[in-house]
Formats: structure tokens, C-alpha cells, sequence
């Protein structure tokens, strides 16, 4: 008996070394193959090559044929990888913009260099140290204003209203956005708290703001805004999770290829509001580490998930380091919430012909059931317990306007009249106010097309194709009158669109992101339906 087990052991062992050795093989040749081609080129081709750029070009698209989190990160892109981990870089915290033949302050953040220095919105930037930079792009000045912590430089800008430009010195800070990006309490005790990314900071804020909602607020419930997150880290999901449910609880677990590669995450804490009745907003954009949360919590009958299906991202990325101080993301798992379902939506293991890969079809999903016995199902993101129907959004003259930059800059003419405005959440430009904006609209106007005059034109010319030009053009001709732009018309009609954006923006200018949150929210259908469903 020993005899037969020890011959099949060494059979095995056997099998597993000439699969390694095979493995090995492979991998040598085909780097022998790509090395002889490399010479060939360097010695033969008619140009001078770019060794460097053709063999980051070989190695992004031989990843390409994997999944889009699989990449390769060059030795010059640390510090993009750090801010892919941690989500840090050395900066002055603002969004800048192409605005014409310049490029602008579209939006510095509250707290950081460049709200502190009083950059706004609008500001044009002419000169960084003394070196002109009005014809760089965005991407080169964005490269020019990011810099190692502690590093200070000067910047001159152009002011709208100012007769002389301005010169600012900034001092560079190490910038970590918020996790918690904003928490408040509503009526009926019922505490929110947007939570739009999961990095290292997230549990600790988060757990701040549940505990100063819970012992000063005195909140009964709580909704976990989760729209937009596209996720982060497992570990931070893992402890936050741990806030609302018993010590001991899975909540993930990562299988990778073999066994060696699975691993179970459990709560390590005891819960610091295990009864508290909770709801979760998600949308398409919930991904990732935010389908981790809510695909739990659903799973344990914890929170009630309210919003769009979301994104189905099941993969698990490890960073690892290779030669010449280079990095590789690579996909090396999936994650499975506590029913054992994978929320993967896309099958990039088996392309179509052509290399486009889609969806994994419903017919091809699997049924599971929730610690109460719900039936839930894998294989296309989390599927919220109720599902809002996607709102349409009109391309109208509203779009135009706010593409064209107009209203930015009537936002930017509006803050250098007022010194301040009402709070965001009753804030509204008046109609005297929005008259002016019209005459403003009119001094520049803007130009755009619709959609259903191109379409219409397309029909117009099918039908003469088809031989029924003749009867049909009288019709063609009366639905095109009706639709051709008519900008006095349009910013009466779409009014309501407009003078959101406009609020929108002119909001950011005073009260910064907290404020356009807060904006956002006073209308948020979407959280009332969660308001609704905790009374």
C-alpha cells in the first residue's frame, strides 16, 4: 500500500517539475525570440529606434491581452504609484484646466496651497518660476506645479478684473484627499456619510465621523454614500465592515490560483454599533473594494442597498517589484463576499474573436443565498435590493454652455461682485440675476449643434437614398424649423438645467467641495429614497 502511494506521489512530483520545466522553457525562448528581434531591428532597421519606448510599447500591449488592472510601471512613474497606493502626491491641491489658448485654476481645494495662497477659479497661470509657460499644456504645467513636499516656487497668474498680474509664492504639501468627504445628520436622527475612496485613511476617518455622529448626534441610523468610490483597500473595507458587525465575521475571501493564494478576511473588533439599521448607496461606479461593503452587507441581512447596479470589478491587484526599479500591478485573484459569490461582470479569460471581451451573460450567473435566505446572484456586480431606474439626461443647450466654459465664467464674474452668498443648501441665483447671465450668454455666442438635426440629416438623406425624398420633405423640412437652435428660446426652456450648473459653480467658488456636496444633496433623490426606507 505504502509502495502505491509513494509511486503515486513521485508521479505527481514528476508531472509537477516537467510542468515547471516546461513553464521555464517557454519563458526563455520566447525572451530569446524577443531579444534576437530587438538586435535585428537595432542593427537592420532604417531609423534610429527608441529602445526604451518600443519595449514599453511590447510590454503594454503583451498586458493588454490580460485585463485593463494588469500594468507596468516604469521606474519614472513611482510617484504615480504611490498616489495609486496611497493616494498622495506633493502638489498645491487643485484641478487645473484648458480654457481656451490658456490654462486656468478650475478648482483649488479648501485647506491646501493654493486655496491657502487665495488662488481662484479662473485664475490664469502666465509664469511658474519665472519661466513663461502660456503655450505648455495641462499635463506639462500640471508636472511643473506637483513637486516633492516642503519645496516652495513662485507662480504668476492673470487675474480677471485685475490690471496687473499677480505673483504667489506656494510652498508644496504632501496632498491626501479626505476619505470621508462629508457627514451630517438629517431629521429623525438619520446620520450620512459619504465615504468616496477607500485608502489608508479610510477607517480612521470613518470611524471618527460614525463615533461623533453616534455620541453627539445621538443618530438612530445611518446612510453609507458609497456612489462614485471605485474602491481601494481590502484591509480598510475589512475594519470598517467591523464597525457594524460581530467580531469574527467574513467578509471577503481572496482565491487566487492555487491554494497557497487564499486567504479569508474577518472582522478583528469587537462592533461599536451592531444594531444600528443602515442602508447603502451605490451606483456604476461603486467598484471594487465598495462592492466588498455593500456585497457583505447585502450577503448578512446587515444594510438595506439602494441605487444602480455596480460596476463588477471581483479582481484583486498585488503591486510587485521587478528589475530596474520598476513596478508590476498584477491581477493575481478574485474576491468572493461571505455567500461565496464573485462579482466579476466582465470575462476576460475567454475573449471573442476579435479580442473584445463582454459581459458575463445572466443565463451564465449562479444563484446564492443571504444569511436570512434571500436569493442574490454573482457574475455582474452587486444588484442593490432596490434598484433605482437610470435617470435621462438631456443634451441640451445646458451641456453647451458648460463645455464652452460660459458658465465658469459668468461663476467667475458673479464671485468678484459678492463677497458672499447664502448657504449651499438654500443658495440660488435670483431671476434678475439669471436675465444678466442671458445677456452674457448672448455677448458670446456660443455655437452648438444638436444631435437631432445631425440624425436628421442622416434620415434626410437615407430617404432620398430610398426614393421617397419627394414625400416625406415637407414633414423633414417643418420638424427642422421646430428643432433649429434658437438660444433665447432654449435658455427659457431649459432654464431649471441651467441654473443648477450655474449654482453648482458658483457654490464652489465660496464654499469649496463641502459645499457642492451640500448642494448636491438638498435635491438627491436617491438619498431621500434611503431617508424614506430607514424611517
Amino acid at each position: 500500500m505504502n509502495i502505491k502511494r509513494n509511486l503515486v506521489l513521485a508521479l505527481l512530483c514528476y508531472s509537477l517539475a516537467a510542468t515547471a520545466s516546461d513553464n521555464s522553457f517557454e519563458i526563455s525562448k520566447n525572451a530569446d525570440i524577443y531579444n534576437s528581434v530587438m538586435q535585428e531591428l537595432q542593427l537592420f532597421y532604417v531609423d534610429s529606434i527608441d529602445n526604451k519606448k518600443l519595449t514599453e510599447k511590447a510590454i503594454n500591449a503583451m498586458l493588454s491581452v490580460l485585463d485593463p488592472y494588469t500594468v507596468y510601471i516604469p521606474e519614472q512613474q513611482n510617484d504615480e504609484l504611490k498616489r495609486m497606493t496611497s493616494g498622495e502626491y506633493g502638489g498645491i491641491g487643485s484641478v487645473i484646466m484648458q480654457h481656451g489658448n490658456n490654462v486656468v485654476i478650475s478648482e483649488p481645494y479648501e485647506g491646501f496651497p493654493a486655496q491657502k495662497a487665495d488662488l481662484r477659479c479662473g485664475d490664469v497661470i502666465v509664469a511658474i518660476d519665472g519661466k513663461n509657460v502660456e503655450k505648455k499644456s495641462t499635463a506639462d504645467i500640471s508636472a511643473m506645479l506637483k513637486g516633492a513636499p516642503g519645496t516652495s516656487f513662485e507662480i504668476e497668474i492673470k487675474r480677471q478684473g485685475e490690471k496687473k498680474n499677480l505673483k504667489k509664492t506656494l510652498v508644496r504639501e504632501n496632498i491626501q484627499f479626505h476619505p470621508v468627504s462629508y457627514y451630517t445628520v438629517f431629521a429623525d436622527s438619520i446620520g450620512y456619510i459619504l465615504l468616496s475612496e477607500f485608502n489608508d485613511k479610510a477607517y480612521s476617518e470613518f470611524k471618527a465621523a460614525l463615533t461623533t455622529l453616534i455620541e453627539k448626534k445621538r443618530i438612530k441610523s445611518l446612510v453609507i454614500d458609497l456612489r462614485g468610490n471605485g474602491g481601494g483597500l481590502v484591509d480598510e473595507v475589512v475594519k470598517i465592515a467591523g464597525l457594524f458587525v460581530p467580531k469574527g465575521t467574513e467578509i471577503v475571501s481572496i482565491k487566487g490560483r492555487n491554494s497557497e493564494k487564499q486567504f479569508s478576511h474577518k472582522t478583528s473588533r469587537e462592533p461599536i454599533a451592531a444594531e444600528l439599521p443602515l442602508a447603502i448607496l451605490v451606483d456604476r461606479s461603486s467598484a471594487s473594494a465598495s462592492e466588498i461593503l455593500s456585497g457583505a452587507f447585502q450577503d448578512l441581512d446587515r444594510a438595506v442597498i439602494l441605487g444602480e447596479r455596480t460596476f463588477g470589478k471581483g479582481l484583486v491587484q498585488n503591486i510587485r517589484p521587478i528589475k530596474y526599479k520598476g513596478f508590476l500591478k498584477v491581477t493575481t485573484a478574485k474576491y468572493y463576499t461571505p455567500s461565496g459569490r464573485c462579482v466579476q461582470a466582465i470575462d476576460y479569460a475567454n475573449r471573442n474573436d476579435d479580442g473584445s471581451v463582454g459581459r458575463i451573460p445572466d443565463s451564465l450567473t449562479h444563484a446564492f443565498t443571504t444569511r436570512l435566505g434571500r436569493t442574490v446572484r454573482d457574475g455582474g456586480g452587486i444588484l442593490p435590493d432596490t434598484v433605482f431606474a437610470e435617470e435621462k439626461q438631456s443634451v441640451n443647450v445646458a451641456y453647451y454652455l458648460y463645455m464652452q466654459n460660459i458658465i465658469f465664467d459668468y461663476a467667475t464674474i458673479f464671485a468678484r461682485k459678492y463677497k458672499q452668498i447664502d448657504t449651499p443648501e438654500t443658495f440660488s441665483i435670483s431671476d434678475k440675476e439669471y436675465e444678466l447671465f442671458m445677456n452674457f450668454v448672448r455677448e458670446k455666442n456660443p455655437k452648438y449643434n444638436l444631435q437631432s438635426e445631425k440624425i436628421l440629416s442622416e434620415l434626410e438623406q437615407m430617404v432620398e437614398f430610398e426614393g421617397y425624398g419627394e414625400q416625406v420633405q415637407d414633414e423633414i423640412n417643418a420638424l427642422r424649423a421646430k428643432l433649429k437652435p434658437n438660444i433665447d428660446k432654449d435658455l427659457l426652456f431649459f432654464k431649471k438645467d441651467i441654473v443648477d450648473l450655474l449654482n453648482y459653480e458658483i457654490i464652489k467658488r465660496y464654499y469649496y467641495q463641502k459645499g457642492t456636496i451640500r448642494y448636491g444633496l438638498r435635491n438627491d433623490k436617491w438619498l431621500q429614497k434611503a431617508i424614506e426606507t430607514l424611517q
